[in-house]
């Protein structure tokens, strides 16, 4: 058993779940790199890591982590912070990241609903691709409605399983 030093937890095994979970968000949709810096930085200790002991643990140059950084900092997946008295950054991953991820999604989808709504008046509310247009207005609708109601539900969840943040 490799253990990293200080944590008592086994390297390899640390490793095989990031490279693992990673995996499994690739086959969800989510680019390879992103994926795995995303899983690496949830399975660390502090939740937080420097551009270099991603890459170091990772085995990825800067330019990697810069950019999958960028994209999880886009997704309000990470956030970036300073370490007081250092121009470095250290990325970190919160509790609440799928709760930011999924509310920030909230904004796409009424920016698609717009687009739609465009695209039945366009089309013509009578013709068959207008009507598969408003199917799927009426879809995302009803999926914003859901999410909203969900987000509260899984705030209360939280706390009583959790307490305050």
């Amino acid at each position: 058993m490799t253990e990293s030093a200080g944590t008592g937890r086994d390297t390899e095994a640390v490793s095989r779940f990031v490279e693992s979970f990673a995996a499994q968000l690739v086959e969800a949709g989510m680019a390879r790199m992103p994926a795995r810096v995303f899983a690496a930085l949830l399975s660390s200790d502090e939740g937080s890591m420097t551009s270099a002991e991603l890459g170091e643990q990772l085995r990825i140059s800067p330019a990697a982590v810069s950019g999958a950084v960028r994209y999880l900092a886009q997704t309000h997946m990470v956030s970036r912070e300073r370490e007081p008295g250092s121009r470095r950054e250290r990325y970190r991953v919160h509790g609440n990241q799928w709760y930011e991820a999924l509310t920030n999604r909230e904004a796409v989808i009424k920016r698609w609903e717009g687009a739609l709504r465009e695209g039945v008046t366009s089309l013509g509310a009578g013709t068959p691709a207008g009507r598969r247009m408003a199917e799927t207005l009426a879809f995302f609708e009803f999926i914003e409605a859901e999410i909203v109601e969900m987000m509260e539900r899984w705030r209360v969840h939280r706390e009583k399983t959790f307490g305050p943040e």
